[in-house]
Order: C-alpha cells, then sequence, then structure tokens
C-alpha cells in the first residue's frame, strides 16, 4: 500500500492502516526528512513510503520479503529501509516511550482487571447402553453360512442380519 492510498482514507481507516494518527504521522514524517539526507540518486520509494514501509513492519509483523513484494523492492532494500527510519526516529527524541523509573513512579495509575479462565466439563448427554455396545466383526468362516454382513453382538452372543430394502 503507497502513502498516496492512505492519504486519502479517512481520519479512522488511516489509523487502522497504519497504527497511527494521521497528525502523529505527519509529525514522523517530518522528522524523518529533517534526519536523513538526499543523495544524489532518488530513491525508488519517498520518505513517505519510507515511514508507511516501517509503520507496516511494525504493526501488521509481515516479513521483510513479503514487504519488498508489495513495494517492488529487495528484501535487503526493505531491511536498510526500517533501519534507517527507526534510526531516524530515535535520534529525534519525540517518539521515546517513558523509562522504567516513570513507569514505576506514584503519578502512574494501573488499573487490573482479574479474568476467572478456569477449565469447566463440557456438558454432553449422557451415554446409552445400546451405544457403548460394541460389534466385533466376525472371521469370514464363522458367518459366511449364516450371516451376510458379518456382525457379531456381544451382548446376546448372536449373528445380526440386517434387513435388505
Amino acid at each position: 500500500m503507497k502513502y498516496e492510498t492512505v492519504h486519502i482514507l479517512r481520519e479512522e481507516d488511516c489509523k487502522r492502516s497504519t497504527g497511527v494518527q494521521r497528525s502523529t504521522f505527519a509529525k514522523m514524517l517530518e522528522v524523518v526528512e529533517q534526519g536523513l539526507r538526499n543523495f544524489d540518486r532518488p530513491p525508488k520509494l519517498g520518505r513517505a513510503d519510507q515511514l508507511l514501509l516501517t509503520l507496516m513492519y511494525w504493526l501488521e509483523y509481515r516479513t521483510e520479503f513479503h514487504i519488498g513484494l508489495a513495494y517492488d523492492i529487495s528484501e535487503s532494500a526493505v531491511c536498510r529501509t526500517i533501519k534507517k527510519i527507526e534510526n531516524a526516529l530515535i535520534k529525534s527524541e519525540q517518539f521515546h516511550l517513558p523509562n522504567k523509573k516513570a513507569l514505576q513512579s506514584d503519578s502512574m495509575k494501573f488499573e487490573i482487571i482479574l479474568v476467572d479462565a478456569t477449565e469447566q466439563p463440557i456438558e454432553r448427554p449422557k451415554k446409552t447402553a445400546a451405544a457403548l455396545q460394541r460389534q466385533k466383526k466376525v472371521p469370514y468362516s464363522e458367518s459366511a453360512d449364516n450371516c451376510r454382513d458379518g456382525y457379531w453382538n456381544d451382548s446376546c452372543c448372536r449373528l445380526l442380519h440386517r434387513e435388505e430394502t
């Protein structure tokens, strides 16, 4: 998916497809454009598509091979692009998460929800005696004369005959 496709989507759909809001995407794009230098040869993907490629990698956990197929670039180019974009965003420090001490401070309040997920047996109908009776296959020599289907009933010790319809 290219940036032109994402750019025309509604706000909710843009967030669903990229994982960030449009305003956050714009800030990230600004940081990436400032953080990366331009070369003589223009890249196959613009900065917006490179950022979108990286967000797709983070959001969807797609392999670099499949992302490369979607953008028509090699797997190694996808890897280099992701590393460049990640380093530019890390260097800016605008998108850092709070450190461990900040998370453990008293100002952060967490809400804990417990869910009872104990296993319960599945209610099934009781098995009747008729369903529990097994039928054994009688050897051909014993059943050839008396029974056409060759099944022997254990409960009454007699040959069963199937009625033909």
